[in-house]
């Protein structure tokens, strides 16, 4: 019913930036919120930051607070998380996750994203 598409992730250094993006199709008008998820190697898998349909309701895990930025266009159907001051241990694979109300609540998960940050 609904389908997510990441693409942003790479290599990038110590200090530098990228912006995920997270494009949506299908039931579009079912999603009430999206979040991204992050799962670094060993570890759990970890909320980062979420943002509900109308885009001014904003959440962020402490670690990434002041650096990254989750942002929606509607129109376009697309999630973004602009990350900004990037460190190693902010190395993950990077998922978009959204939550769809209908008759009954869905979530969808999209295939990730490998972000890679060398010091």
């Amino acid at each position: 019913q609904v389908q997510l598409v990441e693409s942003g992730g790479g290599l990038v250094q110590s200090g530098g930036s990228l912006r995920l993006s997270c494009a949506a199709s299908g039931f579009i008008s079912g999603i009430s919120a999206t979040n991204w998820y992050r799962q670094a190697p060993g570890k759990e898998r970890e909320l980062v930051a979420t943002v509900t349909r109308a885009g001014l309701s904003t959440i962020y895990v402490d670690s990434v607070k002041d650096r990254f930025t989750i942002s929606r266009d509607n129109v376009k159907n697309t999630v973004y998380l602009q990350m900004n001051s990037l460190k190693p241990e902010d190395t993950a694979v990077y998922y978009c996750h959204a939550i769809v109300t209908t008759v009954i609540t869905s979530n969808y998960w999209g295939q990730g994203t490998q972000v890679t940050v060398s010091s």
